[in-house]
């Protein structure tokens, strides 16, 4: 759907400014290629944060903190 979607605009530029939808057409690899050492920066964050929220909240889990709910007694 994603790709369906940015075709159908790539089209209506092309229809509209022509020159402009093929400099886009042309610089979109470029564009990704630079994209991928961000994208791998935002990997490494995003990894670095998980393993500072587990080390932070392994005391709090080791202790029990979640609440287990009890079941009430059955009545006969």
């Amino acid at each position: 759907m994603k790709f369906i979607l940015l075709f159908l605009g790539w089209c209506i530029l092309f229809v509209l400014c022509w020159p402009l939808a093929l400099l886009a057409l042309i610089a979109f690899p470029f564009v990704w290629l630079i994209s991928i050492p961000f994208r791998l920066v935002g990997i490494t964050f995003e990894a670095v944060f998980a393993l500072l929220k587990a080390i932070l909240f392994l005391p709090a889990r080791l202790l029990g903190s979640r609440k287990i709910a009890v079941a009430a007694p059955k009545q006969p």
